[in-house]
């Protein structure tokens, strides 16, 4: 059964406390979904729908049943969750067994143990929407006042979820340049072995290693590594003297 809901506003700075160097996306995702679940009046179960080009899935959720209702929708292509992050709208479904715009969901719904709904679209991204899930084992478990505060809630999340999102895609590109300047010098070293052994510009030691990489069916940085890897044995261990003439 739904617990005694949590001071709103204890919620809210909880969100606000969110370190988004101690957690990704989905541990955000996760206390979102668990704060309002706490927080709403009425609410039993509580999922997070994000939508992209269309494509929508459940990034979090307090319960199985919220997790079911939500891909059922997506199954049938409709529903108040797609519908909410569409448009970024509120939509609720005060009495399940008299829902008319889904009636096939709405039924197993009802079935489901899901008396009522109420569903708040945002916006995370341009590109990415989302909305907060609310489902109640009563009929009418949302009133006003929690419809109100549902909104309030959700419009807290999407900026909590907007920034882990940011923190996100930074740290990745961040990991993706220092990869790639890794991969740039070992490339870099082989270049300057070959160059050293073959007498040749850093061109034809670009296009040594291109060939071998091609032939090998391998990619350039592993070709590299392994000549530097095999340059810097010690002597005993080199299993072969033929310098970078025969390339690993």
């Amino acid at each position: 059964m739904a617990q005694q809901p949590i001071d709103p506003n204890a919620a809210i700075f909880e969100l606000g406390q969110i370190k988004l160097g101690e957690t990704d996306l989905s541990g955000v995702l996760t206390q979102v979904s668990e704060l309002a679940r706490r927080t709403i009046p009425g609410a039993e179960e509580v999922s997070v729908t994000l939508m992209k080009q269309e494509s929508a899935h459940t990034a979090a959720f307090s319960g199985e049943m919220a997790l079911r209702l939500d891909e059922l929708q997506y199954e049938f292509g409709q529903g108040p969750c797609l519908e909410a992050a569409r448009d970024s709208a509120v939509v609720s479904v005060p009495i399940m067994s008299e829902e008319a715009r889904w009636p096939q969901w709405a039924t197993q719904a009802v079935q489901g143990g899901a008396h009522s709904s109420l569903s708040i679209g945002f916006t995370i991204q341009e590109s990415v929407l989302g909305a907060l899930n609310i489902y109640g084992v009563k009929p009418s478990a949302f009133d006003d006042e929690a419809v109100t505060l549902a909104q309030t809630f959700a419009g807290y999340a999407a900026v909590a979820l907007a920034n882990a999102h940011l923190y996100d895609a930074t740290a990745s590109l961040a990991a993706q340049m220092q990869l790639a300047m890794q991969s740039r010098a070992v490339i870099e070293q082989a270049k300057g072995i070959i160059m050293g052994e073959r007498r040749c510009t850093p061109d034809e030691a670009s296009a040594v290693l291109a060939k071998v990489s091609q032939d090998s069916n391998r990619k350039l940085r592993e070709v590299a590594a392994a000549l530097v890897e095999r340059a810097t044995r010690p002597p005993s261990l080199k299993r072969d003297r033929g310098g970078a003439g025969n390339l690993p």
